[in-house]
């Protein structure tokens, strides 16, 4: 790979509108990876543009195109259907951005960027087959009902799937959150949930859902693909990659996060997740990466992170700790940094300082 552009240095100062989005944005504190269920004030958020203000007696979601039997439909119409709830990990792409050198200016993640709720709503290929799609419908526009400007353009938050993608059993259309109703902030009074994917691509504030013969090409498409300039196509960005968290051990410093640990046996634990296949492999190092040790993992949900453990056996000095994960499909973390134009889909290991008293 090319040497990335000249840009910010991971040990400069953000910029004054990356600390408005840090304001606006927040990430999971590390240690909320103890929880299997993310409790929903913890959970990861990030919004594009503003909370829509949203009435959810007069909410409807318009569903058209190139469909034959076009539907509107109210939150009590989605709420007489066939209701499930799923335990779905979800994780910002540009989790890992601010970690990257140079930096690129957006939003600065480092590794909080996640969190795993209970998603309750009825099954998107239900509505799909009732609309009942045209033969030549390519792929499904979902449209959100936050507005504003990005990269010069005027839009709504609008993504797409492929119509396979979309008929997938476990996508929903979500109005409840950990048994909750759906909060402003995040979506309600309805949203899509996309399990696997990225979060971009679970559209909050849902209003339409359109059936197209072509592929959607929106800026939100756009914007989300991994480039080396701003000006070739690059990749799209669609399912997570494999990445691993450690609860971070001991005690904090205040303002640099480092640990302390006392010496002796000292239990490690975290999740791991991938949107591609399960978990396969979990490895700890607690010596800057010079060595792996496998952990041990739990079971998991279909959509949902996996617990490990590893116990580690401290000795006083100053240490490292690293964790990574691999999937079945044969995805893994990688050690040097992914850089790409826009900071996405960054999962280099997580490391942490640790003083062993």
């Amino acid at each position: 790979m090319d040497a990335p552009p000249a840009g910010l240095a991971f040990d400069e100062a953000i910029t004054h509108e990356e600390l408005q989005l840090a304001a606006r944005n927040h990430g999971m504190p590390l240690e909320g990876l103890r929880y299997d269920v993310t409790p929903l004030g913890m959970h990861y958020l990030l919004i594009h543009f503003d909370i829509p203000d949203a009435d959810a007696s007069t909410w409807t979601v318009d569903v058209g195109g190139r469909v034959r039997a076009p539907l509107v439909l109210t939150l009590d119409d989605l709420r007489a259907r066939p209701a499930v709830t799923v335990a779905v990990t979800m994780e910002c792409a540009g989790n890992g951005r601010a970690r990257l050198t140079p930096r690129p200016i957006s939003q600065p993640w480092l590794h909080e960027a996640v969190g795993t709720a209970e998603w309750t709503g009825t099954p998107l290929r239900p509505v799909l087959e009732e609309a009942d799609l045209q033969d030549d419908a390519v792929e499904i526009v979902f449209r959100g009902a936050d507005h504003g400007t990005q990269g010069d353009e005027e839009q709504d938050y609008e993504r797409s799937l492929t119509v396979e993608d979309a008929m997938r059993e476990e996508v929903l259309l979500a109005w409840a959150v950990n048994g909750h109703p759906l909060p402003p902030q995040h979506g309600a009074p309805l949203r899509l949930v996309v399990p696997g994917w990225y979060g971009m691509t679970s559209v909050k504030w849902l209003t339409g859902i359109t059936a197209v013969a072509e592929p959607f090409d929106g800026y939100q498409m756009r914007a989300y693909r991994l480039r080396q300039t701003e000006d070739e196509p690059g990749v799209p960005v669609t399912r997570m990659q494999p990445r691993a968290l450690m609860v971070p051990p001991g005690f904090p410093d205040f303002m640099t996060r480092s640990r302390i640990v006392e010496a002796g046996t000292v239990a490690l634990t975290g999740r791991a997740w991938s949107g591609w296949a399960p978990i396969a492999l979990v490895e700890v190092s607690v010596d800057a990466g010079r060595t792996w040790s496998q952990a041990e993992l739990a079971p998991r949900p279909p959509h949902a992170w996996t617990a490990w453990s590893f116990a580690w056996e401290a000795t006083p000095g100053e240490r490292e700790l690293l964790v990574r994960a691999a999937d079945r499909a044969g995805n893994a973390q990688p050690l040097e940094q992914p850089w790409n134009h826009h900071g996405l889909a960054n999962n280099m290991p997580q490391r942490i300082a640790v003083t062993v008293r």
